[in-house]
């Protein structure tokens, strides 16, 4: 008689290579999502870090909100503002998807604020989570995160 050649898997190969495939999607996944929501926040610390400049002249140049227009462009991670959101040309805005929120200072002792809120398409970790640059009366600016520590840059820490 002639021997058999092996043909396939047996079903012990099968399983384990399906055990292997569990265990490190077990441990793939988290890590990515940990990773997606860290990448998100830095992006959005980005983008409303982007706006200080054109606040700071604002600022230095004693414009109202009103007038003061800061090239504010919709983020997809960011939900609406109901007040002070600047959307590009348009001005003050309320209710536009993605759009930071601007507070302009109105005398010298008074801060300076762009606040940036979580929602929209970003991770469900830190979803309704804020960042938030506020410019002092000295003209120096500060990032606070309410997202966890873990997600958070050291540029823009916890609060």
């Amino acid at each position: 008689m002639k021997a058999q050649m092996q043909k396939g898997f047996t079903l012990i190969e099968l399983m384990i290579v399906v055990a292997i495939t569990g265990i490190l999607a077990a441990v793939a996944i988290p890590q990515y999502q940990n990773y997606a929501a860290r990448s998100q926040v830095a992006r959005v610390v980005a983008e409303t870090g982007a706006l200080r400049t054109a606040v700071e002249m604002c600022v230095v140049d004693g414009k109202a909100i009103a007038d003061c227009d800061v090239g504010a462009t919709g983020s997809t991670l960011l939900q609406g503002t109901t007040t002070g959101g600047l959307n590009g040309t348009n001005g003050v805005t309320t209710n536009v998807a993605g759009v930071p929120a601007v507070v302009l200072a109105t005398s010298a002792k008074e801060e300076s604020k762009i606040t940036g809120t979580f929602g929209n398409s970003a991770a469900k970790v830190i979803a309704d989570k804020t960042i938030v640059w506020t410019r002092d009366v000295t003209g120096s600016w500060k990032c606070v995160s309410t997202a966890e520590a873990k997600y958070n840059s050291p540029g823009c820490p916890s609060n």
